[in-house]
């Protein structure tokens, strides 16, 4: 396995597209990282460009210690697996999994004659490989659980299936990196929760080095040991799953990731007499000294107040853990089984046109009935309240991250 690193790569296609912009990345080796981003982001053409698949318009790309940057696909020592899987229809599944083995190491009659004619040894362990083949693909065939496949065509295979032929392909010629283009994307809910579950134990099994991509933010949070974030052809934010969720570097991750994502609401960081209130986008509190970002020297700050779902509560009488914010209007209740997401309109100036700000509230579901506990009832006013230890502050201008104490 080896270590990738992209230094300052960027890939245009025309002088106003660029698709991805000067990417400084470093992927460790035997490390699973994920690249997760919006439609159009650059995700998917940094991992073709990773691959040899998408010409590099500036910087460097290094598999190992070598750099591949202009050296063709075949010759990169990689393993790609596509969205659309992209097995040959003609060839049964044990033929598919040994395709890319037995280019490498067979050929005609001619070809290998010609091989031992320029080095006998270094053919002699070509075909000794060559004869290896089919014990190696017997071998990953079993550890995937698709050993009574070999014989079938990709026709006579389920979504699944042909998922775990396109890992088998791959695994079965020891690259030095896995490469993932949104593998699950064409699986329904309940294979994609055990394919994800079987891609990690994998990892942990191969101790592969995995660039995996997908904008699915579940797979992102469960599969990687690190996550990138992506937008509009710009790196955002890399780290460990917990740390970009909970210490988002800017606006866009603080509302991408997550489920829902995180409430921004705008607004102003006013000090009065040593107080600190947060007032604007229809909700004001009093914000405690240590969970405040400090103020501009005129005593106020435009500013960005982020705060999860799961840090909203829409209950009278909070404990001193919360800081209430006012009132808002319940507009709608979903109930997923064991959550509920509770919709709220927040006030403002409607009779005006303005666009009332709207936020949302994740709750436990009573088990007995099936309903969100407490006043939270749709159509009806509800208070709510912030869990004063969970704020996130983000600049009114840049939308970066400001630290705060108690939370960085």
């Amino acid at each position: 396995m080896a270590k990738v690193v992209l230094n300052q790569v960027s890939k245009r296609f025309s002088d106003s597209v660029a698709a991805v912009s000067e990417l400084n990345l470093e992927v460790a080796d035997r490390e699973f990282l994920v690249l997760v981003g919006p439609s159009g982001c650059g995700k998917t053409t940094t991992l073709r460009m990773i691959a040899g698949l998408e010409e590099v318009s500036d910087g460097q790309i290094t598999i190992g210690e070598r750099n591949v940057t202009h050296v063709s696909p075949k010759d990169r020592d990689i393993a790609m697996v596509f969205q659309n899987y992209a097995l040959y229809p003609h060839m049964t599944v044990r033929r598919n999994m040994s395709f890319g083995l037995r280019l490498r190491y067979g050929g005609n009659f001619v070809s290998r004659l010609w091989r031992r004619w320029q080095n006998a040894e270094n053919a002699s362990k070509r075909e000794e490989q060559f004869q290896q083949i089919p014990a190696k693909v017997d071998q990953v065939a079993g550890t995937l659980g698709i050993g009574r496949l070999l014989d079938r065509y990709p026709r006579e295979l389920s979504g699944g299936e042909r998922q775990r032929v396109a890992l088998g392909r791959a695994i079965v010629r020891e690259p030095a990196a896995f490469l993932f283009d949104e593998p699950l994307s064409n699986l329904d809910a309940k294979l994609r929760v055990e394919m994800r579950r079987e891609l990690k134990e994998l990892h942990r099994r191969l101790g592969a080095t995995m660039i995996y991509v997908t904008h699915d933010q579940v797979e992102a949070m469960t599969l990687g040991d690190r996550i990138a974030v992506m937008d509009k052809g710009v790196l955002q934010q890399v780290g460990p799953p917990s740390e970009v969720y909970h210490k988002p570097a800017n606006r866009f991750v603080a509302s991408f990731l997550g489920t829902p994502g995180m409430n921004l609401l705008e607004g102003e960081l006013v000090e009065e007499n040593g107080r600190f209130q947060f007032r604007g986008s229809g909700v004001q509190l009093e914000i405690k000294a240590n969970q405040h970002p400090g103020r501009e020297p005129n005593g106020t700050r435009k500013i960005v107040l982020g705060v999860r779902p799961e840090d909203i509560l829409c209950q009278e009488n909070a404990s001193s853990d919360w800081l209430a914010a006012g009132h808002g209007q319940v507009e709608l209740i979903e109930s997923l089984g064991d959550v509920g997401y509770v919709h709220i309109r927040l006030p403002g100036d409607e009779a005006n046109g303005a666009v009332l700000p709207r936020i949302t509230a994740k709750a436990a579901v009573n088990a007995a009935n099936g309903t969100v506990p407490g006043p939270a009832l749709q159509d009806r006013p509800a208070p709510i309240a912030f869990r004063a230890a969970a704020l996130h502050w983000f600049d009114g201008k840049t939308g970066l991250r400001l630290s705060s104490p108690g939370r960085d």
